[in-house]
């Protein structure tokens, strides 16, 4: 009898030079943004906790914070704090709505891979407008 069947895939790590050109899937791209999302709120938590506390000390304090978006900390202008704020903004929430996008699929156990990509495509859809639309609001647009 002769084995007629397919050989299985041989799944191999890719090189460093192949990364351009791997084609990654969507699920896997929300995935990697869920972990630089965490990076960036970790980096910039000492810039949350500054604002935190500049913000409510008190009412002179109050105005060093929001001069901080007009002219700037410093000698870094206030069009690159506004920048770090929409980095945390995007952080944020796309850290927290991929993060329920995993404890969705963790509590219903939905691990298709037609799940997987529809869930990704809606984390994207639901966080990408909304830090436009906060980003908008911080530039001072409306």
């Amino acid at each position: 009898m002769a084995d007629t069947s397919k050989p299985r895939p041989v799944y191999r790590n890719i090189h460093i030079t192949q990364i351009l050109s791997y084609r990654l899937p969507l699920a896997g791209i929300v995935s990697i943004l869920h972990r630089v999302s965490g990076v960036i709120m970790f980096l910039l938590l000492p810039l949350v906790i500054w604002l935190f506390d500049t913000s409510l000390t008190s009412e002179i304090s109050y105005e060093r914070f929001t001069s901080a978006f007009i002219a700037g900390i410093g000698f870094v202008p206030a069009a690159i704090v506004k920048l770090a704020v929409l980095g945390l903004i995007w952080g944020y929430l796309h850290h927290f709505i991929a993060g329920v996008r995993h404890l969705w699929m963790d509590a219903t156990h939905s691990v298709t891979v037609a799940h997987g990509r529809s869930s990704a495509v809606l984390t994207l859809a639901i966080s990408l407008p909304l830090t436009l639309a906060f980003g908008a609001k911080l530039f001072g647009l409306y």
